[in-house]
């Protein structure tokens, strides 16, 4: 079967749109953020102190994806995670697009967006929440592969002792992200 030059190119249209990552970094009160977006949804939120290395980051996550700059699209998603940042009860309601994980590390994050705002949740306690009760390890490292940080919120999970641990952004992010979700 040949495919007229016509098809082939809407073809090539679908398919670079699907290899497409739009972008944009903006300021909050915890760092500069990174908001990036598929057809689908928001496929990352990154925190950190320097846009190159937030790009690079991105560009690591996201390998022969084409990344794209685009402040206008992502105008408005930067400014609902600055709000939530100020002022968690708002909540963060984007879509989100979490194809990018394996089957166990969805599971993970899909629990993770269950814990509300102002609540923790231990790594052990939510490996039992799987069905996982040996889990703990696991569901770790399924938070410290997600990328869209504050959309789901894997700065809720905590130590069995209830002690601040590994936040791929730094433990005093954590810590400030926590502390205003307690004065809710």
């Amino acid at each position: 079967m040949n495919l007229t030059q016509t098809q082939m190119a809407a073809s090539a249209s679908v398919h670079n749109a699907l290899d497409t990552i739009t972008y944009a970094i903006g300021e909050s009160a915890i760092g500069k953020i990174l908001a990036a977006r598929t057809d689908v949804g928001v496929c990352a939120i990154l925190i950190g102190s320097d846009a190159d290395a937030l790009e690079q980051d991105l560009g690591d996550r996201f390998p022969g994806k084409m990344l794209l700059e685009d402040e206008t699209t992502l105008r408005g998603d930067l400014a609902a995670i600055a709000r939530f940042i100020e002022t968690p009860a708002v909540g963060l309601d984007l879509p989100l697009d979490t194809r990018h994980g394996t089957p166990f590390q969805q599971k993970v994050w899909d629990v993770l967006r269950t814990i509300p705002c102002g609540a923790t949740i231990t790594y052990t306690a939510l490996a039992r929440r799987l069905g996982q009760p040996n889990g703990a390890r696991a569901v770790a490292t399924a938070c410290a592969a997600n990328a869209i940080a504050l959309a789901i919120p894997c700065h809720r999970v905590v130590r069995a002792d209830g002690t601040l641990s590994g936040y791929r952004w730094g433990v005093e992010r954590k810590r400030a992200l926590l502390n205003k979700e307690a004065t809710i």
